[in-house]
């Protein structure tokens, strides 16, 4: 039987509905997992074969597991994850026991935010930024404000704004309390309109599957809160992005793979933000497929099986997806409005994540976002519109 394996997935988003392409192409679906729950909560993943409980970041214990699954019988075909940050580790994994037709070196790179930086440092689209590592003293002539982050970083997680050297101080402090061994990055701050853009690679052709605008809601943290996907770019933003894109492909010397890059266009041009190899997660899949006709996580399983994905959109709809988050912090008594966001003019998708008794928090990373509502429109500013109105009918009642 042919056999997909995936290392890590979440209980929705991207990555979940990844193993339900790939039951849906007729593969066995096996998950590697280091989440206990996701055993005990068994019966909500019926697409999900065998489930196996590992430590994932052990390369040696999941081979061990893989030749028993060999040995079983199953044809292992590919070995996969769409989930931070084990895209590389899977990728490592099937050079050695499938036919890898996606490049781990490119994903180790992209993986990791000071290898990438110092790998596009020459570019024009990379910004201004240096490395301190353990125990180095801070280089003269800052210019305010600043973005510290750490290059292991995801999710928003340790991602901060320095507006001043006691701020910046206080920033390194903190992170390097938390892993006082590893480099610490420092980044110009770049003003400017943010664009995220989701691209398959085949045959070293790089093809823009979304080009999506963001919008950033800044508290603690910069926490992503509103994606509208352009049906067609202003030529002069799609030739700029087109232009980054196929220089990184080049540079990585990429042949086939996933990837999706955060843009900013500032008044010096376009700087590139990150690069993460995958698919982003949480609504992204969905949205794109209301968008565009098409599960983009299905046609990247075809392209990591060696076949040619079909990335031809069936119609082109203008879609916004409204994160939710909360300002205070409190336990979870219920949600109401459900339903009634559900029912609302142009809305595609709702989603709560959340359960009873669950602890809420003002949002730390992008894993503190509680919800989405996807919508559609007319025009962009209508499924906006659709999305936040939709949006408002969801109330979180939290106990303080």
């Amino acid at each position: 039987m042919k056999a997909i394996i995936f290392i890590g997935t979440n209980k929705s988003g991207s990555s979940r509905e990844a193993t339900r392409a790939a039951e849906k192409l007729g593969y066995f679906t096996v998950l590697f997992t280091n989440n206990e729950r996701q055993l005990q909560q068994r019966r909500a993943y019926p697409d999900i074969h065998k489930m196996i409980l590992i430590d994932t970041f052990n390369i040696e214990k999941m081979k061990e597991e893989i030749d028993k699954l060999g040995k079983s019988g199953l044809q292992i075909k590919n070995i996969v994850s769409f989930v931070d940050p084990f895209v590389h580790i899977a990728a490592t994994l099937c050079d050695e026991f499938c036919h890898n037709y996606t490049s781990s070196s490119a994903i180790e790179i992209m993986e990791d935010k000071e290898q990438t930086r110092n790998y596009l440092k020459d570019q024009p689209y990379s910004p201004k930024f240096s490395l301190i590592k353990p125990n180095d003293p801070l280089a003269g002539n800052l210019t305010f404000p600043l973005i510290v982050k750490s290059p292991k970083s995801t999710g928003s997680k340790d991602v901060l704004l320095a507006n001043n050297a006691e701020q910046l101080q206080h920033h390194l402090q903190t992170l390097r309390t938390k892993n006082p061994y590893e480099t610490i990055m420092i980044e110009e701050y770049l003003d400017g309109p943010q664009y995220l853009v989701e691209a398959l690679v085949y045959q070293r052709q790089a093809h823009i599957i979304g080009i999506i605008e963001q919008e950033i809601t800044q508290g603690k943290r910069f926490i992503i809160t509103g994606y509208g996907v352009m049906v067609k770019a202003p030529p002069t933003i799609q030739a700029g992005i087109e232009e980054v894109l196929h220089s990184i492909v080049k540079i990585f010397n990429i042949e086939n793979g996933a990837l999706h890059l955060e843009l900013r266009l500032t008044q010096q041009g376009w700087k590139l933000i990150e690069i993460n190899p995958r698919i982003s997660g949480g609504a992204m899949n969905s949205m794109l497929q209301a968008a565009f006709g098409f599960s983009l996580v299905e046609e990247t399983l075809k392209l990591f099986l060696g076949e040619q994905p079909n990335i031809q959109p069936k119609h082109r709809k203008f879609v916004y997806t409204k994160y939710m988050i909360v300002e205070n912090r409190g336990i979870l008594e219920k949600v109401i409005g459900k339903a009634r966001a559900t029912r609302a003019t142009g809305v595609v998708d709702v989603y709560v994540k959340p359960k009873r008794g669950t602890m809420l928090t003002p949002p730390l990373s992008m894993g503190h976002r509680y919800a989405y509502v996807i919508a559609e429109g007319a025009t962009l500013m209508e499924a906006r519109n659709n999305a936040i109105n939709a949006a408002r009918e969801i109330k979180f009642i939290l106990r303080v």
